[in-house]
Protein backbone atom coordinates (compact mmCIF):
# COMPACT_ATOMS: atom_id res chain seq x y z
CA UNK A 1 0.00 0.00 0.00
CA UNK A 2 2.73 2.26 1.02
CA UNK A 3 4.21 1.83 -2.33
CA UNK A 4 1.36 2.83 -3.99
CA UNK A 5 0.81 5.76 -1.87
CA UNK A 6 4.80 7.10 -3.06
CA UNK A 7 4.38 5.64 -6.88
CA UNK A 8 1.10 7.05 -8.12
CA UNK A 9 1.91 10.71 -7.11
CA UNK A 10 5.42 10.13 -8.72
CA UNK A 11 3.99 8.86 -11.74
CA UNK A 12 1.26 11.35 -12.35
CA UNK A 13 4.85 14.06 -11.50
CA UNK A 14 6.82 12.91 -14.07
CA UNK A 15 4.04 12.78 -16.58
CA UNK A 16 3.17 16.09 -16.13
CA UNK A 17 6.79 17.02 -16.52
CA UNK A 18 7.50 15.17 -19.75
CA UNK A 19 3.79 16.64 -21.10
CA UNK A 20 5.26 20.06 -20.37
CA UNK A 21 8.77 19.58 -21.59
CA UNK A 22 6.74 18.08 -24.72
CA UNK A 23 4.98 21.27 -24.88
CA UNK A 24 7.90 23.62 -24.94
CA UNK A 25 9.21 21.93 -27.80
CA UNK A 26 5.79 21.77 -30.24
CA UNK A 27 6.00 25.57 -29.00
CA UNK A 28 9.32 26.46 -30.53
CA UNK A 29 8.85 24.08 -33.82
CA UNK A 30 5.66 26.36 -33.84
CA UNK A 31 7.45 29.45 -33.14
CA UNK A 32 9.65 28.79 -36.33
CA UNK A 33 6.57 28.11 -38.45
CA UNK A 34 6.34 24.66 -38.21
CA UNK A 35 2.61 23.25 -38.07
CA UNK A 36 1.01 26.62 -37.74
CA UNK A 37 -2.45 26.95 -39.18
CA UNK A 38 -3.52 30.13 -40.92
CA UNK A 39 -7.07 31.03 -39.71
CA UNK A 40 -9.73 33.14 -41.20
CA UNK A 41 -12.58 34.51 -38.51
CA UNK A 42 -15.95 34.93 -40.04
CA UNK A 43 -18.80 36.58 -38.06
CA UNK A 44 -20.16 39.86 -37.03
CA UNK A 45 -17.45 42.71 -36.64
CA UNK A 46 -17.38 42.74 -32.95
CA UNK A 47 -17.70 39.58 -31.99
CA UNK A 48 -14.79 38.07 -35.02
CA UNK A 49 -12.66 40.81 -33.66
CA UNK A 50 -12.68 39.19 -29.98
CA UNK A 51 -12.04 35.79 -31.23
CA UNK A 52 -9.18 36.88 -33.49
CA UNK A 53 -7.65 38.95 -30.95
CA UNK A 54 -7.94 35.87 -28.53
CA UNK A 55 -6.75 33.60 -31.22
CA UNK A 56 -3.49 36.06 -31.56
CA UNK A 57 -3.05 35.59 -27.48
CA UNK A 58 -2.82 32.02 -27.47
CA UNK A 59 -0.22 31.38 -30.64
CA UNK A 60 1.05 28.56 -29.09
CA UNK A 61 -2.06 27.10 -29.86
CA UNK A 62 -0.27 26.35 -33.69
CA UNK A 63 -3.35 28.62 -34.53
CA UNK A 64 -1.63 31.87 -36.92
CA UNK A 65 -4.92 34.36 -37.56
CA UNK A 66 -4.47 35.91 -41.16
CA UNK A 67 -7.88 37.88 -41.34
CA UNK A 68 -11.71 38.84 -40.41
CA UNK A 69 -14.41 38.23 -42.99
CA UNK A 70 -17.73 40.18 -41.44
CA UNK A 71 -20.26 37.98 -43.66
CA UNK A 72 -23.10 40.31 -42.48
CA UNK A 73 -21.81 43.29 -43.54
CA UNK A 74 -22.90 42.84 -47.79
CA UNK A 75 -24.71 39.91 -49.48
CA UNK A 76 -22.04 38.29 -50.60
CA UNK A 77 -22.89 34.91 -49.11
CA UNK A 78 -20.62 31.76 -49.64
CA UNK A 79 -19.26 33.04 -52.36
CA UNK A 80 -17.83 35.96 -50.78
CA UNK A 81 -16.81 33.62 -48.13
CA UNK A 82 -14.87 31.28 -50.29
CA UNK A 83 -13.34 34.51 -52.10
CA UNK A 84 -11.69 35.49 -48.37
CA UNK A 85 -10.68 31.77 -47.94
CA UNK A 86 -8.28 31.43 -51.15
CA UNK A 87 -7.55 35.58 -50.77
CA UNK A 88 -5.82 34.90 -47.22
CA UNK A 89 -4.81 31.24 -47.71
CA UNK A 90 -6.42 29.86 -44.80
CA UNK A 91 -5.99 26.51 -43.51
CA UNK A 92 -8.43 26.82 -41.30
CA UNK A 93 -12.07 28.47 -41.02
CA UNK A 94 -13.33 29.97 -37.32
CA UNK A 95 -17.08 31.41 -37.56
CA UNK A 96 -18.56 33.17 -34.80
CA UNK A 97 -21.93 32.10 -33.23
CA UNK A 98 -24.74 34.15 -35.14
CA UNK A 99 -28.12 34.30 -35.34
CA UNK A 100 -27.97 35.33 -38.59
CA UNK A 101 -26.00 32.30 -39.72
CA UNK A 102 -28.76 29.58 -40.47
CA UNK A 103 -28.01 26.06 -39.98
CA UNK A 104 -27.68 25.41 -43.48
CA UNK A 105 -25.92 27.75 -44.56
CA UNK A 106 -23.11 26.62 -42.16
CA UNK A 107 -24.02 22.80 -43.32
CA UNK A 108 -23.08 24.36 -47.36
CA UNK A 109 -19.78 26.02 -46.06
CA UNK A 110 -18.53 23.28 -44.31
CA UNK A 111 -19.32 21.32 -47.79
CA UNK A 112 -17.70 24.12 -49.62
CA UNK A 113 -14.50 24.04 -47.54
CA UNK A 114 -14.18 20.71 -47.43
CA UNK A 115 -13.89 20.07 -51.44
CA UNK A 116 -11.08 22.58 -50.67
CA UNK A 117 -9.22 20.81 -47.70
CA UNK A 118 -9.86 23.70 -45.78
CA UNK A 119 -11.45 22.89 -41.91
CA UNK A 120 -13.89 24.61 -40.12
CA UNK A 121 -14.24 25.30 -36.44
CA UNK A 122 -17.61 27.07 -34.79
CA UNK A 123 -17.03 29.12 -31.60
CA UNK A 124 -19.86 28.61 -29.38
CA UNK A 125 -19.27 31.71 -27.48
CA UNK A 126 -18.06 30.34 -24.07
CA UNK A 127 -15.67 31.96 -22.13
CA UNK A 128 -13.35 30.13 -19.78
CA UNK A 129 -14.88 26.46 -20.31
CA UNK A 130 -12.40 23.82 -20.49
CA UNK A 131 -12.25 21.43 -23.32
CA UNK A 132 -12.79 18.43 -21.28
CA UNK A 133 -16.45 19.58 -19.96
CA UNK A 134 -17.70 19.93 -23.78
CA UNK A 135 -19.12 17.11 -25.42
CA UNK A 136 -21.68 16.42 -28.59
CA UNK A 137 -25.14 15.59 -28.06
CA UNK A 138 -26.70 14.42 -31.21
CA UNK A 139 -30.38 14.62 -30.88
CA UNK A 140 -32.68 13.98 -34.06
CA UNK A 141 -30.99 15.80 -36.22
CA UNK A 142 -29.60 18.29 -34.06
CA UNK A 143 -25.85 18.43 -32.73
CA UNK A 144 -25.91 19.95 -28.97
CA UNK A 145 -23.26 20.97 -27.06
CA UNK A 146 -23.41 19.68 -23.70
CA UNK A 147 -21.29 21.55 -20.65
CA UNK A 148 -20.86 18.98 -17.94
CA UNK A 149 -21.59 20.52 -14.32
CA UNK A 150 -18.95 21.84 -12.44
CA UNK A 151 -19.57 20.45 -8.76
CA UNK A 152 -16.76 17.15 -8.36
CA UNK A 153 -17.93 14.05 -7.74
CA UNK A 154 -16.89 11.65 -4.84
CA UNK A 155 -14.30 9.87 -6.36
CA UNK A 156 -12.63 13.04 -8.06
CA UNK A 157 -12.48 14.66 -4.63
CA UNK A 158 -11.12 11.63 -2.95
CA UNK A 159 -8.68 11.78 -5.48
CA UNK A 160 -7.86 15.45 -5.03
CA UNK A 161 -7.46 15.00 -1.21
CA UNK A 162 -5.10 11.95 -1.70
CA UNK A 163 -2.95 13.80 -4.37
CA UNK A 164 -2.86 16.63 -1.26
CA UNK A 165 -1.96 14.40 1.67
CA UNK A 166 0.61 12.53 -0.05
CA UNK A 167 2.27 15.27 -2.22
CA UNK A 168 2.05 17.61 1.30
CA UNK A 169 3.66 15.35 3.35
CA UNK A 170 6.48 14.69 0.84
CA UNK A 171 7.19 18.47 0.37
CA UNK A 172 7.04 19.20 4.06
CA UNK A 173 9.50 16.46 4.80
CA UNK A 174 11.58 17.54 1.68
CA UNK A 175 11.19 21.02 3.01
CA UNK A 176 11.70 20.64 6.59
CA UNK A 177 15.61 21.83 7.01
CA UNK A 178 14.24 24.89 5.64
CA UNK A 179 11.46 25.76 7.54
CA UNK A 180 13.51 25.29 10.94
CA UNK A 181 15.86 27.49 9.00
CA UNK A 182 13.19 30.87 8.03
CA UNK A 183 11.52 29.70 11.79
CA UNK A 184 14.98 30.63 13.51
CA UNK A 185 15.86 33.73 11.28
CA UNK A 186 12.31 35.31 12.01
CA UNK A 187 12.58 34.57 15.56
CA UNK A 188 15.77 36.36 15.76
CA UNK A 189 15.26 39.06 13.56
CA UNK A 190 11.94 40.60 15.08
CA UNK A 191 9.61 40.58 17.73
CA UNK A 192 6.86 38.61 17.48
CA UNK A 193 5.82 34.59 17.29
CA UNK A 194 7.03 32.75 14.30
CA UNK A 195 3.59 31.87 12.84
CA UNK A 196 0.92 34.27 11.54
CA UNK A 197 -2.90 32.74 12.18
CA UNK A 198 -5.73 34.38 10.55
CA UNK A 199 -9.10 33.41 9.56
CA UNK A 200 -9.82 32.80 6.38
CA UNK A 201 -13.01 31.13 4.23
CA UNK A 202 -12.37 27.50 3.26
CA UNK A 203 -14.96 25.37 0.56
CA UNK A 204 -18.91 26.09 1.24
CA UNK A 205 -18.07 29.15 3.29
CA UNK A 206 -16.44 27.03 6.73
CA UNK A 207 -13.72 29.32 8.52
CA UNK A 208 -10.23 28.02 9.18
CA UNK A 209 -7.47 29.35 10.92
CA UNK A 210 -4.66 29.73 8.43
CA UNK A 211 -0.81 29.73 9.27
CA UNK A 212 1.81 32.05 7.17
CA UNK A 213 5.34 32.47 8.47
CA UNK A 214 5.06 36.27 9.72
CA UNK A 215 6.36 38.66 7.18
CA UNK A 216 5.20 42.06 9.13
CA UNK A 217 5.61 43.61 12.59
CA UNK A 218 3.53 42.53 15.32
CA UNK A 219 0.15 43.84 15.40
CA UNK A 220 -0.11 44.47 11.87
CA UNK A 221 -3.75 43.85 11.09
CA UNK A 222 -4.40 46.75 13.98
CA UNK A 223 -3.01 49.12 11.19
CA UNK A 224 -5.13 48.36 7.97
CA UNK A 225 -7.75 51.05 8.53
CA UNK A 226 -4.76 53.68 8.73
CA UNK A 227 -3.13 52.52 5.34
CA UNK A 228 -6.53 52.35 3.32
CA UNK A 229 -5.47 55.42 1.56
CA UNK A 230 -2.40 53.91 -0.05
CA UNK A 231 -4.57 50.52 -1.18
CA UNK A 232 -3.09 48.98 -4.56
CA UNK A 233 -6.27 46.33 -4.44
CA UNK A 234 -7.76 47.57 -7.28
CA UNK A 235 -11.19 46.13 -5.82
CA UNK A 236 -12.10 43.85 -2.31
CA UNK A 237 -8.68 42.96 -2.20
CA UNK A 238 -5.89 44.97 0.37
CA UNK A 239 -2.68 45.49 -1.00
CA UNK A 240 0.42 47.74 -0.98
CA UNK A 241 3.80 47.80 -2.77
CA UNK A 242 5.59 49.27 -0.14
CA UNK A 243 3.58 47.82 2.90
CA UNK A 244 5.23 49.90 5.79
CA UNK A 245 4.67 47.01 8.31
CA UNK A 246 6.37 44.47 6.15
CA UNK A 247 9.83 43.61 8.02
CA UNK A 248 13.48 42.81 5.60
CA UNK A 249 13.08 39.25 6.18
CA UNK A 250 9.46 39.55 5.64
CA UNK A 251 9.97 41.03 2.12
CA UNK A 252 12.18 38.08 0.92
CA UNK A 253 10.17 35.68 2.38
CA UNK A 254 6.98 37.35 -0.11
CA UNK A 255 8.95 37.41 -2.68
CA UNK A 256 9.62 34.10 -3.17
CA UNK A 257 6.40 33.28 -1.41
CA UNK A 258 8.53 31.32 1.38
CA UNK A 259 5.96 32.67 4.01
CA UNK A 260 3.13 30.71 2.66
CA UNK A 261 4.96 27.52 3.15
CA UNK A 262 3.53 26.50 6.40
CA UNK A 263 0.27 26.65 4.24
CA UNK A 264 1.52 23.13 3.89
CA UNK A 265 -0.02 22.20 7.62
CA UNK A 266 -3.48 23.64 6.31
CA UNK A 267 -3.27 20.94 3.40
CA UNK A 268 -2.88 17.26 5.44
CA UNK A 269 -5.10 19.25 8.36
CA UNK A 270 -7.52 18.80 5.36
CA UNK A 271 -8.49 23.33 5.51
CA UNK A 272 -6.82 23.34 2.01
CA UNK A 273 -5.85 22.02 -1.39
CA UNK A 274 -1.97 22.64 -2.67
CA UNK A 275 -3.63 23.92 -5.45
CA UNK A 276 -6.78 25.66 -5.79
CA UNK A 277 -8.71 29.28 -5.42
CA UNK A 278 -7.57 32.00 -3.31
CA UNK A 279 -8.01 32.05 0.43
CA UNK A 280 -10.51 34.80 1.09
CA UNK A 281 -10.73 37.12 4.74
CA UNK A 282 -14.50 36.75 6.11
CA UNK A 283 -14.55 40.28 5.59
CA UNK A 284 -13.69 40.05 1.95
CA UNK A 285 -16.52 37.28 1.37
CA UNK A 286 -19.01 39.87 2.88
CA UNK A 287 -18.34 42.21 -0.32
CA UNK A 288 -19.06 39.10 -2.57
CA UNK A 289 -22.11 39.53 -5.08
CA UNK A 290 -23.77 37.38 -7.75
CA UNK A 291 -21.56 34.74 -8.70
CA UNK A 292 -18.26 35.30 -7.06
CA UNK A 293 -19.64 33.03 -4.25
CA UNK A 294 -18.51 29.98 -6.67
CA UNK A 295 -15.04 30.36 -5.61
CA UNK A 296 -16.06 28.64 -2.48
CA UNK A 297 -16.73 25.69 -3.61
CA UNK A 298 -13.64 23.86 -3.84
CA UNK A 299 -10.87 24.38 -0.55
CA UNK A 300 -8.71 27.38 -1.32
CA UNK A 301 -5.46 25.98 -2.52
CA UNK A 302 -2.00 27.17 -1.53
CA UNK A 303 -1.53 28.04 -5.04
CA UNK A 304 -3.82 28.33 -7.62
CA UNK A 305 -3.86 30.14 -11.49
CA UNK A 306 -4.02 33.83 -9.56
CA UNK A 307 -0.39 32.28 -8.27
CA UNK A 308 0.81 32.00 -11.79
CA UNK A 309 -0.47 34.69 -13.60
CA UNK A 310 0.69 37.51 -12.09
CA UNK A 311 0.04 37.06 -8.18
CA UNK A 312 -0.15 40.42 -6.09
CA UNK A 313 -0.16 42.53 -9.70
CA UNK A 314 -3.58 41.22 -10.88
CA UNK A 315 -6.37 43.72 -10.32
CA UNK A 316 -9.57 42.16 -8.10
CA UNK A 317 -11.24 41.33 -11.51
CA UNK A 318 -8.18 39.69 -12.89
CA UNK A 319 -7.83 37.31 -9.67
CA UNK A 320 -11.81 36.54 -9.51
CA UNK A 321 -11.90 35.20 -13.17
CA UNK A 322 -9.05 33.09 -12.81
CA UNK A 323 -10.45 31.89 -9.38
CA UNK A 324 -13.64 31.17 -11.26
CA UNK A 325 -12.28 29.48 -14.50
CA UNK A 326 -10.02 26.74 -11.95
CA UNK A 327 -13.40 26.27 -10.34
CA UNK A 328 -15.15 25.13 -13.32
CA UNK A 329 -12.19 23.36 -14.90
CA UNK A 330 -10.23 21.82 -12.60
CA UNK A 331 -8.57 18.15 -12.85
CA UNK A 332 -5.46 16.81 -11.58
CA UNK A 333 -3.65 17.38 -14.70
CA UNK A 334 -4.47 20.87 -14.40
CA UNK A 335 -3.26 21.13 -10.54
CA UNK A 336 0.15 19.56 -11.49
CA UNK A 337 0.16 22.01 -14.68
CA UNK A 338 -0.09 24.51 -11.98
CA UNK A 339 2.42 23.22 -9.17
CA UNK A 340 5.28 23.36 -12.02
CA UNK A 341 4.52 26.59 -13.07
CA UNK A 342 4.24 28.01 -9.82
CA UNK A 343 8.13 26.90 -8.84
CA UNK A 344 9.03 29.04 -12.36
CA UNK A 345 7.37 31.81 -10.89
CA UNK A 346 8.31 31.72 -7.38
CA UNK A 347 11.75 31.78 -8.82
CA UNK A 348 11.39 34.76 -10.34
CA UNK A 349 10.01 36.72 -7.51
CA UNK A 350 7.61 38.53 -10.12
CA UNK A 351 4.36 40.49 -9.05
CA UNK A 352 4.80 39.69 -4.81
CA UNK A 353 4.27 42.22 -2.26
Amino acid sequence: RGYVFLVVPLTLVATAVTRTILRRWVARLRGRGLGVQNVLVVGPVADARALFDRLCAGGVQGLRPVGIYPHSADGGGLSAVLGAVQASEAHMVAVVADPELSGQTLRELSWELEERHVDLVVDPGLLDVAGTRLSIHPMADLSLLHVQRTRPSGERMVAKTVFDRVLGVLILLFLSPVLVLLALTIKTTSRGPVLFRQTRVGVDGREFTMLKFRSMVAGADRMVDQLRGGDDGNGVLFKMKNDPRVTRVGAVLRKYSLDELPQLINVLRGDMSLVGPRPPLPREVAEYEGHTHRRLRLRPGLTGLWQVSGRSDLSWEESLRLDLRYVDNWSLALDLQILIRTFRAVAHGAGAY
